[in-house]
């Protein structure tokens, strides 16, 4: 069920997937939304509540002046302090999530018991990537969701096609993101994060893409090696894993979850 609070004078929308079991806090992705783990909350069912925001600026939140890890934290913090959960949560992040997810981990260390890393790097350069290209003079909004999808192109079209949201008084449709704050998110996250994935001494797993785009494998084996506690899971496919192998990625997580009770 989607909820939402108010921080200041913004929305953020949640969804509360509900249940008996303890609460696993779930950061999504970089153009993505909370309703991308609807399906990991079934697999996990009434062993675990998922609990997933639509990140600042993303699905029905509204937009923010910052996509700075500071804002991004604080956000979550107010979600969990909305939610009435004092006691530690379980906390997983996907992409940009996860490394929001990492840098919650490290700054309030008392709220978190677990900590579930999703091809999240440490060492972020979003310049050497040409993959986000297609979000440069993307519109916003169009009068059909056509015209978005055909500026999108095939890549953005995958992530925007089931997302698109309609304008109010028919006016049109817009994207579930501003590509503007699409791109100053990415550029957040430029730079080295090394102290904040080790700022935390939670139990931790790193779910690795073995040919992700954004995580290297011998970064990768650095992350496990320097963080006491962090277990290591591999994944076929590259970044877009949790989409591409859906059970596989099911799977690990909830194996990990399972192992914590």
């Amino acid at each position: 069920m989607r909820h939402e609070l108010k921080i200041d004078d913004r929305t953020l929308s949640y969804r509360d997937f509900g249940g008996p079991g303890r609460p696993l806090l779930a950061l999504h992705g970089g153009m993505s939304e909370g309703i991308a783990f609807r399906a990991l909350a079934e697999e996990l069912g009434d062993r675990w509540r998922v609990i997933a925001p639509d990140q600042r600026g993303h699905g029905d939140s509204d937009r923010a002046p910052v996509y700075d890890r500071e804002g991004y934290v604080a956000d979550a913090v107010a979600l969990l302090d909305h939610l009435g959960l004092d006691e530690p949560v379980a906390l997983l992040g996907y992409s940009v999530g996860g490394l929001n997810a990492y840098h919650l981990a490290a700054r309030h260390p008392t709220r978190i018991h677990a900590l579930i890393n999703v091809d999240a790097a440490v060492e972020v350069q979003p310049g050497e990537s040409q993959w986000f290209s297609f979000l440069e003079g993307l519109p916003y909004t169009a009068p059909t969701t056509g015209e978005l999808l055909a500026a999108a192109g095939p890549v953005g079209g995958q992530i925007v096609g089931a997302a698109l949201r309609r304008l109010p008084d028919d006016a049109g449709w817009r994207m579930p993101f501003h590509p503007q704050d699409a791109l100053d998110s990415i550029e957040g996250c430029r730079g080295d994060h090394w102290d904040a994935w080790l700022g935390s001494s939670c139990p931790a797993l790193l779910i690795h893409a073995k040919q992700s785009q954004a995580l290297p494998q011998e970064q990768a084996d650095a992350m496990v090696a320097r963080r006491p506690g962090t277990s290591y899971t591999p994944l076929d496919g590259d970044h877009f894993v949790p989409f591409s192998d859906p059970q596989g990625f099911h799977r690990a997580v909830a194996e990990y979850l399972d192992g914590l009770r």
